[in-house]
């Protein structure tokens, strides 16, 4: 099983990008799925979420 990692393939962070790669998603579902997922939780905890995941995720690899 591939490692997590943050994606090249960035929008913001890479978060979602290294997410999908690493279920073998489609990148832009999971982008998606949790922009729904923000929203429908009042925004700010899916905010926080994303800046934790950003700061505990390795970047990409090399």
């Amino acid at each position: 099983m591939a490692t997590l990692n943050r994606s090249k393939n960035a929008m913001i962070g890479g978060v979602c990008g290294g997410i999908a790669e690493w279920l073998g998603w489609d990148t832009t579902i999971v982008r998606i799925g949790y922009v729904l997922l923000s929203i429908l939780s009042a925004a700010f905890p899916g905010i926080l979420v994303y800046l934790i995941l950003w700061a505990v995720i390795p970047g990409p690899e090399e």
